[in-house]
């Protein structure tokens, strides 16, 4: 809000300009960044408020933008209830996470012929706080499903230069890993070793949920299963029922499913299993060791990958499961009843100070 004040004029009436806007927060990828460590303890992220307009009608500065650099592959969910917010999939793709409030209209706005001198002016917009959660999902086009000790990292590192850790317990591979898989003619597809999924991972058993949203970005589901197991369509039957809990979504996905480790076996062994195989998935004999059925692998899943219905995926990203907040009992360990906390309501005015001298806090200054 302001008036006009000039030597020999008189009444000069309003001329307080518009307020900025405020900066917004932008999310922006990057393909620079591979993981979101850089925004490990940049937990809170401030864009600047707009100025206020000046005499003159003069127009008040914008804020400044807050731009996020983030890796491809970036997802954001509302930290609060846990809904998707969206998806950073391109380099230098921008989504705005919160937008700046408009800014406020002075007073020269609201002059009217009854009321010339208007001593009031709107307000801007009150910023906006939210809590995000930011989570990182690879990009791939093949991602390796199956039990911890499936050769997942075996077959990754024979057909990539990827070095994953290989060893003969479970759950060796802590993280997902990358690797760009040679094909004929210079071509290559990106293939991603996902950590080993138990029965009831769904539910949080195992590694849980923490690896299973990487594979909502992959193109199609590599099943591999173990020559030795048991019952090898009981196995698929888990693996595929765990993905169905997590996000159905993922049953649209085309799916291959390879018997891992048959260097062990015979062609006769090979014909009797392969008898016993789902028929609504394309199955592929394999060993990473040996070589066997690498190409043939190979081949497969680049015929997926050539279809048109694989080119193009709509992702629907499962909502994060917030847990409510707890309200503590009688049972937990540390919980105070402050209404039934005993007092004593006496006072202690009477109390001897004399035994309180000589330690430094009565000395004369």
């Amino acid at each position: 809000m302001h008036l006009h004040r000039e030597k020999y004029i008189t009444k000069g009436g309003p001329d307080g300009g518009d307020g900025g806007r405020g900066g917004s927060v932008i999310l922006r990828g990057n393909k620079n960044y591979w993981t979101l460590i850089h925004l490990k303890y940049a937990r809170h992220i401030y864009a600047s408020d707009g100025e206020s307009g000046g005499a003159s009608r003069s127009f008040g500065k914008s804020g400044k933008d807050e731009i996020i650099e983030v890796p491809c592959g970036t997802v954001a969910f509302d930290a609060e209830t846990g809904d998707f917010l969206c998806d950073i999939t391109e380099d230098k793709q921008e989504v705005v996470l919160l937008k700046g409030g408009r800014g406020g209209r002075g007073n020269w706005h609201f002059r009217t012929s009854t009321n010339q001198t208007p001593r009031f002016a709107q307000p801007g917009e009150p910023r906006i706080e939210k809590t995000i959660v930011l989570q990182l999902k690879i990009l791939a086009d093949v991602g390796l499903v199956g039990f911890p000790n499936a050769g997942k990292s075996t077959l990754l590192s024979v057909v990539s230069a990827a070095k994953p850790e290989i060893a003969d317990y479970p759950f060796t591979t802590l993280v997902p890993n990358l690797g760009i898989v040679s094909y004929r003619d210079n071509k290559s597809f990106v293939m991603a070793d996902i950590p080993g999924i138990i029965e009831g991972a769904a539910e949080g058993r195992g590694l849980g949920l923490r690896f299973l949203r990487h594979i909502e970005r992959n193109a199609i589901l590599l099943f591999m299963v173990p020559a030795d197991s048991d019952d090898i369509c009981e196995e698929y039957n888990i693996l595929l029922n765990e993905l169905r809990k997590y996000n159905p979504q993922l049953m649209d996905k085309q799916r291959i499913l390879a018997i891992t480790k048959c260097d062990m076996l015979d062609d006769e062994l090979m014909s009797a299993i392969k008898n016993e195989l789902p028929v609504s998935v394309k199955s592929v004999f394999i060993s990473s060791i040996s070589g066997l059925g690498i190409m043939e692998l190979k081949d497969a899943i680049w015929e997926e990958l050539s279809k048109e219905i694989n080119k193009e995926i709509e992702i629907t990203h499962r909502s994060m499961e917030i847990e409510p907040k707890k309200e503590p009992t009688d049972d937990d360990e540390y919980f105070v009843d402050e209404e039934n906390i005993p007092f004593d309501d006496e006072e202690d005015d009477d109390e001897d100070i004399s035994k309180y001298k000589g330690i430094g806090w009565d000395d004369p200054l």
